[in-house]
This record gives structure tokens, C-alpha cells and sequence, in this order.
């Protein structure tokens, strides 16, 4: 309904438009799961999320596209967390740290996903939102930086968590408001990203990250 009344396409183009993407995003997600074709299954989720940013115009929205740029990094974590080691460019000789896309997958992936906090920030004088503020951007720059990576990433799991169930709390909200949809959407895609920060805890920085430097020092 909603896509027919924002594009005027006909009820029968915007059913079939969410019946794809149903479709779409169960089998990429099985797949996934799975552990089968996951670079496939990755690209048919990124196509899924471009297209909803175009045909909800979330583009104009920066709200919405934060939260959907996050998405995208948890992605990017999941098909770094599948991809192989590098192969060298020479045959027996071990691969360089500087070949392996895998690392830049990981460090695209962190960065994408602080933007979710990024819609998180209010500028209020009151305690609260100033503390949650303060907390919310230390620990997004100790993540984009790779700094303590894993326990930075597990504290913003917690943190997510705790505003996520608080902020969109969709289940008290009567079925009938447009509001609970809304919330509902914002509770489940937050909790993709906080996915993708387990993934962090799980997997580490990367390469290109401050804790990997200071091993070499």
C-alpha cells in the first residue's frame, strides 16, 4: 500500500516488488546460514538494501541511511568472515598482509558500522543524553580505529542493546499505530548490527587496525 501510494505503481508492481524482496532476502539469508555461496548471498542483500533505499526514499532521509550504511558494514564483516587468506602473488612464497582483501573488508566494515550511532546522538543539554553521547562516540572511535578492538565492540553491543530495547520498545505500542511499524523496523534492523559488532568481537580488527600495529612495535 505504502509503495502504491508513493510511486503510483498499481497495486500488482508494488506487491511484486515486496514479494522479491521477501523472497530475495530469505534465500540470501539461508544461504548465509548456511554457509553456502556467501559472496553471492552478500551481493543479493546489498542489492536488497540499495534498492529499499531508493524506493522508501531513505537517500533524502539521513536517519535512515545511517542505519542502512550500518547494515551494509555488518555485511561486509560477514563475507570478510567467509573470505579466504589472500593467495600470494608467488607460488610459495606466504602472502603479504597488504594482499588480503579480507582486511579492507573488515576495516570498510567497522567504519560503516558506527553510523548507526551516529543516528543515536541527540544534542540535548540534559545528563542522560550528554553521558550517552560521550560514551556512544568514545567507543565509536575506539571501533573505527581498531583500538581494543574486541572489548570496545562488546561494550557497544551492550550499549546498543540497552538503548535499542529502551528506544524501540515496538511491543507497547498498539497494533493499529503506523508508530509500531516504525519501531518495530528500527528494533530488528539494530539488531543486524549488533550482529555485525559480534562479528567484530569474534573475527578482530583486521590488518589495518591499532591493534594490529602495536604488534609490530
Amino acid at each position: 500500500e505504502y509503495m502504491d501510494i508513493s510511486w503510483g505503481c498499481g497495486w500488482f508492481l508494488a506487491t511484486l516488488f515486496v514479494l522479491t524482496n521477501l523472497i530475495a532476502q530469505l534465500a540470501a539469508v539461508a544461504m548465509v546460514l548456511a554457509r553456502f555461496k556467501v559472496d553471492i548471498a552478500c551481493g543479493s542483500l546489498f542489492l536488497v538494501v540499495l534498492l529499499q533505499t531508493i524506493a522508501y526514499s531513505i537517500l533524502w532521509d539521513l536517519q535512515f541511511l545511517f542505519r542502512n550504511l550500518a547494515l551494509i558494514g555488518a555485511l561486509l564483516l560477514v563475507l570478510a568472515e567467509s573470505r579466504v587468506e589472500g593467495k600470494s602473488l608467488f607460488a610459495g612464497v606466504p602472502s603479504l598482509g597488504e594482499n588480503k582483501p579480507k582486511m579492507y573488508l573488515q576495516l570498510a566494515g567497522r567504519i560503516l558500522l558506527v553510523f548507526m550511532f551516529l543516528t543515536l546522538l541527540r544534542f540535548e543539554m540534559s545528563a542522560t543524553q550528554v553521558v550517552q553521547n560521550l560514551v556512544g562516540s568514545l567507543l565509536m572511535v575506539l571501533v573505527t580505529v581498531g583500538h581494543k578492538t574486541r572489548l570496545s565492540a562488546l561494550a557497544l553491543v551492550t550499549w546498543l542493546n540497552v538503548l535499542n530495547f529502551y528506544f524501540n520498545a515496538w511491543w507497547n505500542i498498539p497494533a493499529y499505530k503506523p508508530m509500531r511499524d516504525f519501531l518495530k523496523y528500527d528494533f530488528f534492523q539494530t539488531l543486524s548490527v549488533i550482529g555485525g559488532l559480534l562479528m567484530v568481537v569474534s573475527l578482530g580488527p583486521g590488518g589495518v587496525s591499532m591493534d594490529e600495529q602495536k604488534k609490530k612495535w
